[in-house]
């Protein structure tokens, strides 16, 4: 079998390691039959492999691992760190206002802010991204601002989805990011189409989708996985697996060795990286990208952990421990205070300075909200359009009907159509 080599770093090697995976090949159906295969003369059952090391370059005290390089400048760790915090802020203070009542859902991605940021430093402009729910710091590094997102969460007239989706489903094809969807997996699929077209129209990008270990679970994820396998798409598959699927832990969503073991049994490189590590997610991603280009589809399982609620919908307290939570929080182990202990060791960065970026942050969130509460909402006649060329008949009365209804109560809806962009004209 024809062998290819991914270079990393693992935590009992100072130096380049390697790390072989099977190239992906067309294996026949026939094997055994046509003795082309492995044959053996006795029944041999096959339960596991080898289990797949984890990438690591920057430990829980901040320092790199057994002589390992950081893999871009302090320059760029930095910038990498304050969109780290910034999710972070955003996150804490659109949680809370959705407790207060003025947003009506939220999903934090506490805990899992490296995966987010050091995935999306890695990838190219003309990248196309189908997200899932939890990439709110890949939205922010490719130039989403936080008025957008105050925006979306708040319905209001000039976001993209243009009011259509809940809180937290971000779009904007501008910066390559798709409309995030709400059912699980969809997305997976819609990526490997991507790929596949770019490669058969040689087009030097990658297609690229998140999703959480949950996900992987749904069939849309295994199909997803063998055609772009067969179809040597140009995808990048970044599983998160952050061990819950809302109240469900990893441990009862699977019995093999995680994710990643199962790219290998479709005939994709796979790796798996320290998903608090920013280092590491940060390298693996490039390299993962340069094997996409060259057809080669590749999954990334980033092993971390999902410190909040699944949603402001969901009591993790009732089904998980405090205990762990906390643990999982400790210095070093959760990857904005390990990136800042790096920093903190290797340049002029101090807690002064990042209470002043984190200061500034929520003042521009706090601002963002003010704008975004004084704008109007979306236009009620948004629910008909863009998914039809030409409306059909049944959109079309199903409009008239709403505006007759209206019509033939003013009383309850002069008020709120008010705080619609153009008003009742608005439908």
């Amino acid at each position: 079998m024809s062998l290819w080599t991914l270079r990393c770093r693992t935590p009992t090697s100072p130096t380049w390691a390697l790390l072989r995976l099977p190239r992906l090949r067309r294996f026949s159906s026939f094997a055994g039959l046509l003795h082309e295969g492995k044959l053996a003369p006795e029944p041999e059952f096959h339960k596991s492999g080898q289990e797949l090391p984890v990438l690591r370059l920057v430990g829980e005290d901040g320092c790199l691992v057994n002589g390992a390089e950081l893999p871009c400048s302090l320059d760029a760790y930095l910038d990498m760190y304050k969109c780290m915090v910034k999710v972070a802020v955003v996150d804490s203070v659109l949680n809370s206002l959705q407790r207060q009542g003025r947003i009506s859902f939220y999903m934090t991605g506490t805990g899992e802010e490296a995966a987010q940021v050091g995935t999306a430093a890695q990838l190219g402009r003309r990248d196309v991204i189908w997200a899932q729910y939890r990439e709110l710091g890949t939205y922010l590094h490719r130039g989403f601002s936080i008025q957008q997102v105050v925006d979306q969460c708040l319905s209001r007239c000039d976001e993209p989805g243009k009011g259509r989706q809940m809180p937290v489903h971000y779009c904007d094809a501008s910066i390559g990011m798709q409309a995030i969807s709400s059912p699980l997996g969809t997305q997976i699929p819609q990526a490997v189409g991507a790929g596949y077209a770019f490669r058969t129209a040689s087009e030097p990008r990658i297609a690229v989708t998140f999703f959480g270990e949950g996900a992987a679970s749904e069939g849309d994820c295994a199909v997803a996985l063998n055609f772009a396998a067969t179809l040597r798409s140009q995808t990048l598959f970044i599983c998160r697996n952050n061990g819950w699927a809302i109240s469900t832990p990893a441990s009862e969503q699977y019995a093999g060795d995680g994710i990643a073991a199962r790219g290998i049994a479709f005939g994709i490189p796979s790796i798996r990286i320290d998903g608090n590590d920013l280092a590491a997610v940060y390298l693996a991603t490039a390299e993962s990208r340069k094997l996409c280009l060259e057809g080669q589809p590749v999954l990334m399982e980033l092993m971390t952990y999902r410190r909040g609620h699944h949603s402001t919908s969901d009591d993790a307290g009732r089904y998980r421990d405090s205990g762990q939570v906390k643990r999982m929080a400790r210095q070093g182990l959760e990857p904005i205070s390990r990136a800042k202990l790096l920093l903190k060791e290797a340049s002029d960065w101090d807690d002064e300075k990042d209470a002043d970026l984190r200061e500034e942050y929520r003042l521009e969130v706090m601002d963002a909200l003010k704008l975004a509460e004084a704008k109007p909402l979306a236009a009620v006649r948004n629910m008909f359009e863009d998914v039809w060329a030409k409306p059909t008949p049944e959109l079309q009365r199903q409009r008239q009907e709403l505006i007759e209804h209206i019509e033939r109560h003013p009383e309850h809806y002069a008020e709120k159509l008010s705080k619609y962009k153009d008003g009742k004209a608005g439908l």
